[in-house]
């Protein structure tokens, strides 16, 4: 996945239709000359909707097309005839699409479902036609309603990117390497921290054909959920994982500390993240021998499944895809 195309978070200016006039109508026939109010119902201005689309995966094609424009609706006509609604303006966007108000923050609603429609910003109302106030004091009113002005607002959408199995760690873990060596993607990989700046995707082949998709988060650092490093922009990926898997270095001085601080980062960015299944991997042990193994085994102490492995050696990659799988299977 280019970083270059995927895009997890844009801000758009949305502009609704205005509703149309309710008219002021009255019959006039040849057999009826003093016809009543037949004024018919403006309409609907339209909405802007979100669509969800299992085909995409990326907000790019709303990158550059940021000022959102719906129709108005028409005015009411005679005998009652109501005026055509505004045309609706719809999005496609990606599952794992939320879409959040810019001024308050408020999240709206979140896309999880291929057709899934919500409305973003609703059009305004069609004003009545003056068939409407009619009554037995006031048998022929000349009045109709306005129709109601469209909203103009900003809202922001953030993607949340959906994998059966989500990388945790800090920068420079040996994520982006994992990656590379267990799928075909090509991430950027290099010595230093924050190399992956978006998520990247990769599908993992296992036994008999079957297959499981592995996301590179961007590395977490100590107060990443209080917006420190690139704070919180990551963190949302990994709500979509259905299990998690952490990757501490094997020359990491304290592993349980490391460890703690990651999980740290996530209950306060979100508790529930807690509940996913979790294993650890100890990247890098290329550099360990059997007798330095046992020794850091010895020092873990930590609640979850861990292994050792290494990307560089291909040591350890077929047991880690048999524990994710058995993880994912019993979730």
């Amino acid at each position: 996945m280019s970083g270059q195309n995927f895009v997890d978070y844009v801000k758009i200016s949305c502009r609704t239709g205005n509703g149309g006039s309710g008219s002021a109508h009255f019959r006039r026939e040849m057999f009826a000359p003093q016809g009543g109010p037949d004024g018919g119902d403006g309409g609907r201005g339209g909405h802007i909707l979100l669509r969800g689309n299992a085909q995409m995966w990326t907000l790019l094609h709303l990158k550059y097309k940021r000022h959102i424009r719906a129709d108005h609706g028409d005015s009411g006509g005679k005998s009652r005839s109501s005026g055509a609604q505004g045309a609706d303006v719809i999005l496609d966007v990606p599952l794992g699409t939320v879409a959040k108000d810019v001024e308050t923050g408020e999240t709206l609603f979140e896309i999880t479902e291929d057709g899934q429609v919500e409305i973003l910003l609703e059009g305004g109302r069609g004003g009545l036609g003056n068939h409407n106030f009619k009554s037995s004091t006031n048998q022929a009113p000349k009045y109709a309603q306005p129709g109601e002005p469209g909203k103009e607002e900003w809202k922001l959408l953030e993607l949340k990117v959906l994998a059966d199995v989500g990388l945790v760690g800090f920068p420079n873990a040996g994520k982006s390497t994992l990656l590379s060596v267990v799928t075909a993607a090509k991430p950027k990989i290099g010595n230093y921290e924050f190399t992956t700046l978006v998520p990247n995707l990769g599908i993992v082949n296992y036994r008999n054909g079957r297959s499981f998709v592995m996301a590179d988060i961007p590395g977490i650092i100590e107060n990443a959920s209080q917006g420190k490093g690139l704070g919180t922009r990551f963190l949302r990926h990994i709500e979509r994982n259905s299990v998690l898997l952490f990757l501490i270095p094997a020359d990491t001085e304290d592993i349980n500390k490391a460890y703690q601080i990651l999980l740290n980062e996530l209950e306060n960015y979100n508790p529930e993240l807690l509940d996913k299944p979790r294993l650890l991997a100890i990247s890098k042990s290329d550099m360990l021998d059997a007798e330095m193994e046992e020794l850091i085994s010895e020092t873990i102490q930590i609640d979850i499944p861990y292994l050792f492995f290494s990307s560089v050696a291909q040591k350890g990659i077929v047991e880690l895809k048999d524990a994710l799988w058995e993880m994912m299977q019993s979730k």
